[in-house]
């Protein structure tokens, strides 16, 4: 788990690094230990106001468009710099209105072992349409799970935060060569 020192490392050097003009903020900026995901709003478009929805909706698609080939290449220069610095991936995404969309985002496998009642919820799931293979399925259910479970895991991140702030107080590991690295990159050891 990423510490808040880390947290707020990573979060500030997002807020140095982009360019002014990209975001009107900062939606997310979260880590795991594959990943980094960085999703900016973006400026909405400016239409009439007779127009609909719909055109609303296609209006802030196109903009994300936009936004992703325009700034394609600057995003690849931050995102090697940030895996430098902080041995993770990066995942880009914007949200304009309503609409968000993740430009990358990794796919890390997870290994488990489940025993046949898990797997036959799994399998259910397959047949009916609901998930294309087993990976996919367990998928939905973390996502339901991360749905309908919001306060009960904000209570446990909140105790995994006031961990981290009892550990903080104790004295601080050192690493073999005896010097310390950033919080992040002690987060995931």
């Amino acid at each position: 788990m990423i510490t808040d020192k880390g947290r707020q490392e990573l979060h500030g050097w997002f807020v140095g690094r982009l360019p002014e003009s990209w975001f009107t903020e900062l939606v997310e900026v979260s880590a795991d230990r594959e990943e980094i995901t960085v999703i900016g709003r973006i400026p909405e478009p400016d239409l009439p106001p007779e127009a609909s929805l719909t055109e609303y909706e296609a209006a802030c698609e196109g903009r994300i468009t936009e936004f992703r080939e325009r700034t394609r290449a600057q995003r690849v220069e931050v995102a090697r710099e940030a895996q430098i610095r902080f041995r993770r991936q990066l995942s880009w995404g914007a949200r304009c209105g309503h609409s968000q969309e993740m430009f990358t985002h990794i796919s890390a496998p997870v290994m488990t072992r489940l025993k046949q009642p898990e797997r036959l919820v799994l399998d259910t799931l397959i047949a009916g349409g609901v998930a294309r293979s087993r990976s996919d399925a367990l998928a939905w259910c973390v996502r339901l799970v991360e749905r309908h479970s919001d306060a009960w895991l904000a209570d446990l991140r909140e105790s995994l935060h006031e961990v981290e702030r009892v550990r903080t107080k104790g004295p601080a590991p050192s690493t073999a060569d005896g010097l310390e690295g950033s919080a992040l990159e002690k987060s995931d050891k």
